[in-house]
């Protein structure tokens, strides 16, 4: 009985995403933050994060993100700002941070 509840468990998460859809969207990702010079990468970050989310499927329910450019860019800013102050040591937490942004604005579909 309990093998079969973990079975069922666990088959309920996945993600259905393509590679070539993955490709495709870091090329565009890329593009947009080469030809705005940095300035759009946050964008980019999100609109990437945005397609991974709407694949991912956990216990039964898809992920989406909504987090906006807008909201990441002023954080970016924020976060540069707190690295030049302390003479790069906040810079060990950016990639921490970001992550904890990501799972702030990322929620179920019920």
């Amino acid at each position: 009985m309990e093998e079969n509840y973990v079975t069922n468990y666990y088959s309920q998460s996945y993600f259905d995403g393509g590679l070539l859809q993955l490709i495709g969207w870091r090329i565009i990702g890329l593009l947009i933050t080469v030809f705005t010079f940095g300035i759009c990468y946050p964008w980019a970050l999100c609109m990437i994060y945005d397609w991974e989310t709407k694949h991912t499927i956990i216990d039964g329910k898809r992920l989406y993100f909504d987090g906006t450019a807008m909201q990441l860019f002023g954080n970016w800013i924020k976060w540069f700002l707190l690295t030049i102050v302390t003479f790069g040591i906040y810079g060990f937490w950016l990639s921490i941070k970001l992550k904890q942004w990501i799972v702030k604005h990322t929620h179920t579909i019920n």
